[in-house]
């Protein structure tokens, strides 16, 4: 499979080169993909940030605890989850249902009624994480396509949540930010490129039963 091939190339990237820049065609094939990433009901509650401001990256890796891909990346990547869930989110959804697949939305009344007695009827804290756990699914999927373009990245959850929802205007967008990545080059000074990839034996991860 092409794909464990990506997978065992592919490493958290520490270091950056910051003369080599992603291309916006590689750029936006990355972010294609998330696009197609899997998400229950099909919903969808996030936004992707695509952080490419100097100054705005100097700032977020103050709260980033100082981490260097956070400016020295080609992009730095914010994954952010809507944080209150409303009905307006599912009936858009629904709505961009029928104008894709070409029905009426009222055919879709009973898929609507479901999903919102699902989702609307829980705590919203306990909505606020389930859509942040959603973002991952997308990450996971930047993360394979990057690989899969020989474009290096690094999944990354050190840096202060609320620090960056301040810095982006998040909250006045209903968001917060999950978690982050950030998409380049590595550096030849990179010590981990040629590390041995450790994980956990087969036999010991999965069970059949």
């Amino acid at each position: 499979m092409r794909i464990l091939d990506d997978l065992k190339w592919r490493y958290a990237t520490k270091l950056f080169d910051k003369e080599k820049k992603v291309t916006e065609s590689d750029l936006n094939s990355i972010l294609e993909a998330v696009r197609y990433s899997a998400s229950s009901y099909g919903l969808q509650l996030y936004k992707v940030l695509v952080v490419e401001n100097p100054e705005l990256r100097e700032k977020l890796r103050t709260v980033s605890w100082n981490q260097p891909q956070i400016t020295d990346a080609s992009q730095l990547i914010v994954f952010c989850n809507y944080a209150d869930v409303k009905e307006e989110h599912i009936n858009e959804y629904l709505q961009r249902i029928a104008s894709t697949r070409g029905i009426a939305v009222a055919d879709l009344n009973g898929y609507g009624d479901m999903m919102k007695s699902a989702l609307l009827s829980r705590p919203a804290d306990a909505l606020a994480n389930w859509t942040a756990r959603q973002t991952y699914i997308g990450l996971g999927t930047l993360l394979a396509a990057s690989a899969e373009l020989k474009i290096d990245a690094c999944p990354m959850e050190g840096f202060d949540v609320e620090q960056y929802n301040e810095i982006l205007g998040l909250k006045e967008q209903g968001l917060s930010a999950a978690v982050i990545a950030t998409i380049g080059y590595r550096s030849d000074k990179d010590e981990l490129q040629h590390a041995a990839k450790v994980r956990r034996p087969f036999t010991d991860m999965f069970q059949r039963i």
